[in-house]
């Protein structure tokens, strides 16, 4: 199965940080972020597609075309357009079902091997400020109904932290541009999850870096 890692963010929050180089590579407990999100990659995901964009150059450097045994395709997204518009820029190179990651985030390994049984699952935890992500409401065989993102009023302390599998069947499902200006992957799954039921799996492990200040709380959990 292929993974593809959505890494062509500005990582304006991380800042000062990312003025010299890209969010994930910037080091916790000593490795670049995107290594921790490969090494926590199941054994079924056999080859990487990276989406980059800023500094993007640096990334292909540290990766290359082989990276932690996994081979690796490239694409380019240019100019800030949403996380959609990344997964539809690498739409030729990906088939069948695939896993989709973003290149944000510390996640454990347990999750993302669950994730395999389903063919289609999406990653998920509890979370004391759901406001600050997309909320995910459930039906009742434990499939996402849908996603709202970053509701003032959340309606479930459960939030989607930024894993899927999907089919090739995500191109079909075209969402309108955000109030943003960009395309943002929680609408398309929203419309995907429609037809095709998106099993949750919930994380044991889930370490949200955002904000310089995470990467200390990070290290403290990694240590532990």
């Amino acid at each position: 199965m292929q993974c593809i890692i959505l890494a062509a963010g500005l990582g304006i929050r991380m800042r000062p940080l990312t003025l010299e180089k890209p969010k994930p590579l910037i080091e916790i407990a000593g490795k670049p972020l995107i290594s921790h999100i490969v090494e926590a990659l199941p054994s079924e995901i056999t080859e990487l597609v990276l989406v980059v964009g800023y500094k993007g150059d640096m990334i292909r450097e540290y990766c290359g075309d082989v990276f932690l045994g996994r081979p690796v395709t490239y694409f380019e997204q240019a100019n800030p357009g949403g996380s959609a518009e990344a997964l539809f820029i690498a739409k030729e190179a990906l088939r069948d079902t695939f896993l989709v990651m973003y290149a944000d985030d510390i996640h454990g390994k347990r999750a993302l091997k669950e994730m395999m049984r389903y063919s289609h699952a999406m990653l998920a935890a509890r979370s004391e400020t759901p406001e600050r992500f997309g909320v995910v409401e459930q039906n009742a065989d434990g499939t996402i109904k849908r996603i709202i993102e970053k509701p003032e009023h959340p309606s479930s302390d459960l939030v989607s932290t930024g894993g899927f599998v999907l089919s090739t069947d995500i191109f079909d499902c075209v969402a309108e541009k955000s109030h943003l200006g960009e395309y943002y992957l929680v609408d398309n799954v929203n419309i995907y999850a429609k037809t095709h039921p998106v099993h949750i799996v919930e994380q044991d492990l889930w370490i949200p870096i955002g904000y310089p200040e995470d990467i200390q709380k990070a290290e403290k959990i990694l240590a532990s």
